[in-house]
């Protein structure tokens, strides 16, 4: 990826995150990146197109962020996921929010990004939770996964120091119980 357009996707997150989907412009970004104008125009012709790579560029992003240990235990899984909710509403906070509104505000086509990791990481915690506690642990993907995504969303909106271990722990009990 050029320089440029990593510049410019970087700089559309931290738009994205910080004020939301409409301070998203070819301008606006080419100012937030330092770019000479017109520089996100020449990589994104459009605001679909711009939309559209945003969100690819936030997925590649989160799965580079996946990069876990192998989780065989359930203190393995209770720490891994503690550790990405921490990360997504800490130091990736604005591209957590940035992935939020993108969400909200693009159509089925622009969002497959994120609607595809999105399978692949149930896919992926499915698989954990069968390994621990067998195909009834299993069925319980869905639960967890929205326990973890709604602490992150407390975090982001409401109490920035919310526990996360304890509540985690908490979740992933409760998915392995038989």
């Amino acid at each position: 990826m050029s320089s440029t357009r990593h510049r410019a996707l970087q700089a559309a997150v931290q738009l994205v995150g910080g004020e939301g989907i409409r301070a998203l412009t070819h301008g606006r970004v080419d100012a937030a990146a330092a770019l000479p104008a017109g520089s996100t125009s020449n990589h994104f012709r459009t605001r679909t197109a711009l939309v559209a790579g945003v969100i690819e560029w936030i997925a590649a992003e989160e799965r580079g962020d996946a990069g876990l240990p192998a989780i065989r235990t359930r203190d393995d899984l209770v720490s891994g996921l503690s550790r990405m909710i921490e990360v997504q509403s800490g130091p990736q906070a604005l591209r957590t929010r940035a992935r939020y509104a993108l969400f909200l505000e693009s159509d089925a086509e622009t969002s497959r990004p994120l609607v595809e990791q999105r399978a692949a990481f149930e896919t992926w915690i499915g698989g954990i939770l069968r390994e621990i506690g067998g195909p009834p642990a299993e069925r319980q993907t869905r639960f967890l996964m929205a326990a973890a995504e709604g602490l992150l969303l407390h975090r982001l909106t409401v109490d920035p120091q919310a526990s996360i271990d304890a509540v985690i722990a908490r979740a992933v009990d409760a998915a392995l119980a038989p």
